[in-house]
């Protein structure tokens, strides 16, 4: 099939001039599905693509983002939680259990303040009975910055989730649900956004990309574009046991064939299908890479946050970034409020290249301001759109996630 828009510079033409279309399109899209209340999405630009390469579904980071993108989002942020209760007052936000890590604290820090400048009242509450090893009420903690938070302990009352006596009319779910608490989620009558029954216990990256790969698809033929300049060729790999050894001959299969539809030299990402924290991940050149893998790496792919074992692999076209920071490799992270784009950063790694898995070791974040990544001042509003776009479609695949759980 022959297509309008073949090249990455026609398809940047195309979503600046025609933005109007192009919202208007994925608007239509979102109409009756389940839209998370928020989250996040990596996206990798090359010289010939745009490509979502991770979603979160629970996104940390908050305190990544300009703080003029923050106050732009307020309105954003008001309207998501009036659709889910309009007479709402007090918003219960539900953390991680890592509070020894005082830059999630940060985030934790700037979600709560973008939240109470609506003027709700917020209280950041959990149900991991380890944080109150002595059942207190709270813990008193300060983050990196030095913003103090308190965390309460949850109860639930009636089907109401609850910080002492004061009942929660919305709780925003902060927590990815790899480790799920022992909480019948169907029977909670306080409305949680986005749902705690898509958290990593049960999320795949494998369907999450195969939506993606719907999504973008129906996009592209809509608009005459070539679908390969928004997203990632992959292949789902299903029982993978490295500890065992078993499935490598065919992960690396998998490999071989997908790199064999790569222009050389390229590699792929081999991927834990339920991996967070950019855990259960290798980048090969070639499926013997897989076969021959040590008993180090395996042990790597082997088992994930909170002992997930990963079973399900998903093989990623390997998208090398073009983006770089004080010469080192970067991706970028749009995130985003109800399906709309509220701004981004950067995730830099200097000791990883420009094919490298860039959520790891060595990485920091920088504030995003689109002027660091274009040549021209003039480029701006082009590639705003183009990544918007991009993590727009990205969300919407998620939605169908949610559906499939709902």
């Amino acid at each position: 099939m022959t297509t309008k828009i073949n090249t990455k510079d026609q398809l940047e033409k195309f979503v600046c001039d025609e933005w109007e279309k192009v919202n208007a399109y994925i608007l239509k899209a979102q109409e009756g599905l389940p839209i998370p209340f928020y989250s996040s999405v990596d996206i990798r630009e090359s010289r010939e693509k745009y490509a979502p390469v991770d979603h979160n579904m629970y996104p940390a980071g908050f305190n990544n983002l300009c703080s003029a993108d923050l106050r732009d989002a307020a309105p954003i942020v008001k309207d998501t939680l009036s659709k889910m209760n309009p007479s709402a007052r007090t918003v219960g936000i539900i953390p991680e259990s890592h509070t020894k890590n005082l830059m999630y604290l940060d985030h934790l820090a700037t979600l709560s303040k973008l939240i109470e400048d609506d003027g709700y009242k917020v209280f950041i509450f959990s149900f991991d009975s380890a944080l109150f090893p002595s059942n207190e009420e709270s813990i008193d903690l300060i983050s990196h910055s030095g913003h103090n938070l308190k965390i309460y302990r949850g109860t639930i009352n009636s089907g109401n989730l609850m910080v002492g006596e004061a009942k929660m009319d919305i709780a925003v779910m902060n927590n990815d649900q790899s480790n799920p608490w022992a909480i019948d989620w169907k029977e909670i009558k306080t409305p949680i956004g986005p749902t705690p029954q898509i958290g990593w216990f049960r999320r795949q990256k494998n369907i999450h990309f195969g939506y993606y790969k719907k999504v973008a698809d129906e996009f592209a033929a809509h608009f005459n574009i070539n679908p390969d300049l928004i997203q990632a060729k992959f292949k789902a790999v299903e029982d993978v046991d490295f500890e065992n050894k078993q499935g490598l001959e065919k992960l690396g299969a998998a490999v071989d064939e997908l790199i064999s539809e790569l222009k050389p030299g390229s590699k792929v990402f081999v991927k834990a299908s339920q991996g967070t924290y950019g855990m259960g991940i290798s980048v090969v050149g070639s499926g013997e890479e897989i076969i021959n893998m040590n008993r180090k790496t395996r042990n790597k792919m082997d088992v994930g946050k909170n002992s997930i074992k990963f079973t399900s692999l998903l093989v990623q076209e390997g998208v090398e970034t073009i983006i770089k920071y004080d010469d080192s490799p970067a991706e970028i992270t749009v995130y985003l409020m109800d399906g709309k784009s509220i701004g981004g950063f950067m995730r830099i790694n200097h000791e990883k290249d420009s094919l490298g898995n860039l959520n790891s070791r060595g990485m920091v974040f920088r504030k995003l301001c689109m002027s660091e990544i274009v040549d021209l001042p003039a480029d701006h509003k082009t590639k705003e759109a183009v990544y918007s776009l991009i993590a727009r479609l990205a969300t919407i695949a998620s939605a169908y996630e949610i559906k499939e759980v709902l």
